[in-house]
């Protein structure tokens, strides 16, 4: 079969693998709707995995089932499934604690272009597939149901680790993809301000329509001082932080109030430490929590969030700025989300 893959560090292309093996369990599925993330520019461009050889990319992709395993319950061939970025292992002990996206060890729920090829192939691997594919839902669709496998979860459970409640004044630091979706996971949980901070925009505007009330411009200074202003100086209940950096914790301890919380779900690819300022930590007993996780996968929750699309409750649609049709067009679509000109938001590639 035919994939593009990252050959090693800083390159990529298309190579020619042996079709997936399907076990008992597991289903093979044909892409129909794929994107790219900057995850996949993380992992090639700066090595953030380590050196990684003709591995397939990619781990966002809408398809339809070409093979199940003979003990497969609940889908079969020609189903129109949603794959979620993350695959657990559910019989895991990790995932029996409640941390299905560390089965086998940490982030190893992670397996789509980590350590098993990706979905930008003729055919890709599902595990567990009646826990780790959920049917397309009539009226959703698959460009729309591509933003499931990672950017909705993802931004959603920066919402959930900040654990916003209702009335809550929050700011979303990062207004790409994911961080528009925390927006909108912040208002949909209950968020009666959301500052929103970004640069571009695109962003800016889609951000709004998501329900962000205000907006910080990095460009502008510090976006600590512009949120201090914004707040009389009382400063957040939460932040949920989607982009920036290793520094960005720095700002985000400051600008939280004491029994606040922070929900990070930014890709930090780089550097070794994290720097918290202790002072403003309450020398470490200030009650400002920091969690950060990879979002949660499986069936049950793309269910949940499928619904919401269907529904009428939330449209990924508007993170959609780029439209490919073909499988050869995945690599334009990738380099777009490496060389973020000003106008992308996220490619789709329909096939």
């Amino acid at each position: 079969m035919k994939g593009f893959a990252m050959k090693r560090i800083g390159e990529t292309g298309w190579i020619e693998k042996e079709k997936p093996k399907c076990g008992p369990l597991d289903a093979l599925v044909s892409p129909i709707a794929i994107s790219p993330c900057s995850s996949d520019i993380h992992t090639v461009w700066k090595s953030a995995l380590g050196d990684r050889h003709d591995m397939i990319l990619g781990h966002e992709a809408v398809g339809v089932v070409a093979e199940v395993g003979e003990l497969v319950k609940d889908f079969k061939v020609g189903d129109k499934v949603v794959v979620p970025a993350i695959t657990p292992d559910w019989n895991s002990i990790e995932a029996q604690g409640g941390y299905s996206m560390h089965s086998g060890g940490m982030l190893s729920g992670w397996k789509f272009s980590n350590f098993k090829d990706g979905v930008f192939a003729e055919y890709f691997h599902v595990n567990d597939a009646d826990g780790n594919m959920a049917h397309l839902p009539d009226g959703v669709s698959p460009e729309a149901a591509v933003m499931l496998c990672d950017m909705i979860p993802t931004g959603f459970h920066g919402a959930e680790l900040a654990e916003v409640e209702y009335g809550d004044t929050v700011c979303v630091i990062g207004i790409g993809p994911v961080g528009l979706m925390s927006v909108a996971g912040a208002c949909l949980k209950g968020a009666s301000r959301v500052i929103a901070v970004g640069s571009r925009p695109d962003c800016i505007r889609v951000a709004k329509e998501y329900g962000a009330t205000d907006i910080v411009n990095y460009r502008n200074g510090s976006i600590l001082e512009q949120v201090m202003h914004l707040t009389d100086n009382k400063g957040v209940d939460r932040v949920i932080v989607a982009g920036g950096d290793n520094d960005t914790f720095i700002d985000a301890i400051r600008m939280l109030k004491p029994g606040g919380k922070i929900g990070n779900v930014n890709y930090l690819g780089e550097g070794d430490y994290v720097k918290i300022p202790r002072l403003d930590w309450g020398n470490g007993m200030g009650h400002k929590s920091i969690s950060g996780g990879l979002m949660p996968g499986g069936r049950r929750r793309v269910e949940k969030l499928a619904s919401l699309i269907k529904y009428g409750k939330l449209d990924p649609t508007k993170l959609l700025t780029h439209h490919f049709e073909g499988f050869e067009n995945v690599e334009k679509a990738l380099l777009l989300m490496k060389d973020k000109p000003k106008d992308i938001i996220k490619p789709v590639v329909l096939i």
